[in-house]
């Protein structure tokens, strides 16, 4: 289950902020809804390493951001109005 939640990052990774309370609160919503865990303390763990995976996909895709947007040549912004 850890590539869902990296790929999670991976495609919500430019919105970081979005991922990363979703998969703390989704990932153990899922894990006691399809019952593989029960509510117990062991699910703040879960949830801390549903943040970490997902964090990975947000770097990710944060850092394929950024290198692109090293490689593009700058923008004039001011001929945009003409």
């Amino acid at each position: 289950m850890i590539p869902s939640l990296i790929l999670l990052g991976l495609l919500l990774g430019r919105w970081w902020w979005l991922p990363l309370p979703l998969a703390a609160v989704g990932w153990p919503v899922l894990l006691v809804a399809i019952g593989t865990m029960d509510i117990t303390p062991d699910l703040v763990a879960a949830a801390g390493l549903a943040v970490v995976n997902a964090s990975v996909g947000v770097a990710v895709h944060q850092g394929i951001l950024r290198s692109l947007r090293r490689l593009r040549p700058p923008i004039d912004r001011s001929a945009r109005g003409r």
